[in-house]
């Protein structure tokens, strides 16, 4: 399986431009012996902001930024309070939504190469397990797991959700224009959670799992220095650095000599370290970062969805054969890139909507069309990705219908997921991930009911939540 399916927030989208706000002017001394209807002068004052709304809650909640309150409202303006004044000046102003973007030529915009690319280097570092397979088979298994495998896990899950958190946290001086700061945060925090993913695969192995146990460690090594890649925007290079992995492709109809799965290995992990470094040399010679900065307390909700969302694809993996569960942990990971491709389509065509359309009702439905069709595009190419896998792997059994439907209850926990945390409710998709991880791991037979629940929870969740024009406000 792949262990670098989470490194990366495919959430990372543009941030969405600012709703300008209305400049405070002086009132317009009125005409002689005519009084000022103070209304009219705040529809006045407010109007490029009242025209462009899309509903009245977000004029209220203009005016309660002001500082104005239910008292001074009903004194100047006649009106109960906040909300009743909102409507009515959404009710007295002229909607004039800026003119839609035009979108760009053809439908394959918005970096789908890009993604597309991303979803391969996310999914080419399973051919390393194909290599190391006669490598790491220990003589006794432990959990009903096949000897070797508690280290790799626990190296994998480790990794998981430090990178997880280190991602967000450089991707969020990335969004304040210092990528100097992105780049020392990486060099400070990648080798960090190479050793602890290493540390804890070690202490994790038993007796005959010291080679898996070193795997491990090379894997943590591996995720550190991908995580700087895919961060920085070196896609290229770390699809350069994978390329040895290619040579596992003869091992699944041959046997290679141990030496060349080896050599293999250690030249893509070598390389992998080589790149980052190269790329991380700016930050290391420009000292230290300054102080304040992102809290890293906020990284922390993004490393536990890191936790969760791997716990579920590491069931996913844990199937009737060794082929069928791989085949699925393959389909996932290679649709991570159509998956962030779809949640640009998302955020791009639901700003659109907001521009267009004159009513709150007319934007909840459009954007639930858009979200049913995002998702819908998402399961299909999760499915056609299984039946290829299914297919390309020697030997595969066709899968059932019932792991056929739990494979696609995680695939949409996963994109409702990271939908929820590209629009700032990480905490509650971590939430539901690890309350779905847990269950199934505690009672494995109710895994398909855990992961049914998460995902029709998440749904309502951002049906709730992602329906608002203010949710896609700036």
């Amino acid at each position: 399986m792949s262990g670098s399916l989470w490194l990366k927030p495919p959430t990372a989208a543009p941030p969405l431009p600012a709703i300008p706000r209305p400049r405070r002017e002086e009132a317009r001394p009125a005409s002689p012996g005519l009084a000022v209807d103070p209304l009219d002068e705040l529809a006045e004052r407010l109007d490029a902001f009242v025209a462009v709304a899309v509903h009245p809650d977000e004029i209220a909640a203009l005016l309660e930024s002001d500082g104005m309150t239910d008292d001074h409202i009903r004194l100047t303006y006649g009106r109960a309070d906040s909300f009743a004044l909102a409507e009515d000046l959404y009710a007295r102003g002229e909607r004039r939504h800026p003119a839609p973007e035009a979108p760009p030529a053809g439908p394959w915009h918005s970096e789908l190469a890009g993604c597309l690319l991303r979803g391969l280097v996310f999914a080419l570092p399973g051919l390393a397990y194909v290599l190391a397979a006669p490598l790491l088979a220990g003589e006794h298994g432990r959990f009903g797991l096949p000897g070797g495998t508690v280290p790799l896990l626990a190296g994998a899950v480790t990794g998981w959700v430090w990178n997880q958190a280190l991602s967000h946290r450089a991707y969020t001086w990335l969004g304040l224009g210092d990528r100097p700061a992105a780049a020392r945060a990486l060099l400070t925090g990648a080798p960090a959670g190479a050793l602890a993913g290493s540390a804890v695969a070690l202490a994790a192995a038993g007796p005959g799992e010291i080679p898996a146990a070193l795997f491990a460690a090379g894997q943590s090594v591996y995720l550190a220095a991908a995580t700087v890649l895919l961060v920085l925007g070196r896609e290229r290079a770390l699809l350069c650095a994978l390329l040895p992995l290619a040579g596992a492709v003869p091992a699944f109809r041959w046997d290679l000599p141990d030496p060349l799965r080896a050599g293999l290995l250690l030249a893509s992990l070598t390389a992998a370290v080589a790149f980052a470094a190269l790329v991380l040399r700016p930050g290391a010679r420009r000292g230290a970062a300054g102080r304040g900065g992102p809290p890293r307390a906020a990284s922390l909700p993004y490393g536990l969805f890191g936790l969760g969302s791997g716990l579920l694809v590491l069931h996913a993996g844990i199937g009737d054969t060794l082929v069928s569960g791989a085949g699925a942990v393959v389909a996932l990971t290679l649709s991570m890139g159509p998956a962030e491709w779809l949640l640009h389509r998302f955020r791009g065509e639901s700003l659109t909507r907001l521009r267009t359309l004159t009513t709150a009702r007319e934007f909840r439905r459009a954007v639930t069309g858009t979200l049913v069709l995002c998702l819908g595009g998402y399961l299909t190419v999760l499915v056609g990705l299984t039946l290829a896998a299914t297919l390309a792997w020697p030997g595969a059994p066709w899968p059932t219908l019932p792991r056929l439907a739990t494979l696609l209850m995680i695939g949409t926990v996963l994109w409702l997921g990271l939908l929820l945390q590209a629009f700032g409710s990480v905490t509650s998709a971590a939430a539901v991930c690890l309350i779905a991880a847990a269950a199934q791991t505690a009672v494995p037979a109710a895994g398909p009911a855990a992961t049914g629940g998460a995902a029709a929870l998440l749904a309502v969740l951002t049906c709730v939540l992602l329906v608002r024009p203010t949710a896609h406000r700036a």
